[in-house]
């Protein structure tokens, strides 16, 4: 609340805001239980609460005690980045007395120390997950040689997640057309958020949904293998931007 205060000094909102904070929960056996900390799971106004909490007791402190160490946080979602493994372990136990102070509590199964450049002490992970996306070390070539520098890929989980939304693609009744209609807005959401700088590492995804078209033709043409391929490929000649992919990868 003194951080609401901060930001908002109108009563009545600063009012229901409490409200809401103070509001217990009815179980499935409609036993009611008080509410002693954070916001309610599923709130709509849960998301801001906690984001305008976590500006005040991460964010800007960070920027007073480590104004050095650029992170980047996303909701409850946060990369701190450091020059040396010493450096990391410091910030770490540093980070997780600041949270515990403000009744916060790092979860350990996800928070690690990762190392995506040179040699470590310890045995570090050599890469993590981030919206989306996996962050990890790579040989880059370069004027001065072969160096060794962060790379971001789309990951192994949203992979899954895309192809999932194509399940069942192969059985779809409907014309190429109409099937290129409706995956199109998922594809153009994919690449938009994915290929903004490069879609190379996005390729995999798209060959097995071509995999998946390609069972379609058998399935909707009664078609072998190699001759739906080639009935596909026909497609892709007469209109090569019917699937927003095409242009990445081709049949």
């Amino acid at each position: 609340m003194k951080a609401v205060k901060h930001y908002c000094a109108d009563k009545w909102v600063l009012l229901y805001v409490k409200r809401w904070l103070d509001t217990g929960i009815v179980q499935q056996d409609g036993n009611y239980v008080d509410r002693v900390s954070g916001t309610p799971q599923g709130g709509v106004i849960s998301p801001l609460l906690a984001n305008m909490f976590l500006h005040v007791s991460f964010d800007k402190w960070m920027e007073i005690h480590h104004p050095r160490k650029p992170f980047e946080r996303y909701a409850d979602d946060i990369v701190v980045h450091c020059k040396t493994e010493r450096q990391a372990i410091y910030l770490l136990k540093d980070i997780s007395q600041r949270l515990s102070n403000c009744k916060l509590s790092v979860q350990q199964e996800k928070t690690k120390i990762v190392s995506l450049r040179g040699a470590s002490e310890k045995k570090c992970k050599r890469s993590f997950d981030f919206l989306g996306f996996t962050i990890e070390p790579h040989w880059f070539r370069t004027k001065s040689g072969c160096q060794l520098m962060p790379r971001s890929v789309i990951s192994t989980k949203s992979i899954s997640s895309v192809l999932d939304k194509f399940k069942r693609v192969h059985k779809w009744r409907k014309s190429l057309a109409e099937l290129a209609k409706e995956l199109n807005p998922v594809i153009r959401g994919v690449i938009n958020y994915y290929c903004k700088f490069w879609s190379y590492h996005t390729q995999d995804l798209w060959r097995q949904l071509n995999k998946r078209l390609t069972k379609w033709v058998q399935w909707e043409k009664g078609l072998y293998k190699l001759a739906a391929v080639r009935w596909l490929k026909k497609k892709y000649a007469e209109r090569p931007n019917l699937f927003a992919y095409w242009k990445l990868v081709y049949p």
